[in-house]
């Protein structure tokens, strides 16, 4: 199984403005599919509000999951 840590829509889209979960998931899942671990949140409508479980996903990555463009973005700001 390919895993894949990304971003998965969570909240209400009150004016499209939606918040996200970073997440561990099966590359065949969907946007809203079922998830395998939760890594963190980020909020695009409020500036540089995110949250990320470096050890989590450090430990992800060495299973061998890919880390999706924007998630890299992100772990970028947080080092």
């Amino acid at each position: 199984m390919e895993v894949r840590i990304r971003l998965q829509k969570a909240g209400k889209a009150a004016n499209k403005a939606y918040n996200w979960r970073v997440v561990a998931m099966s590359r065949k899942e969907g946007r809203d599919g079922r998830t395998l671990d939760i890594l963190g949140y980020y909020d695009p409508a409020k500036k540089s509000y995110f949250s990320l479980k470096k050890e989590k996903i450090a430990a992800w990555v060495s299973k061998g999951a890919q880390l999706s463009d924007t998630v890299r973005s992100l772990m970028k700001k947080v080092k």
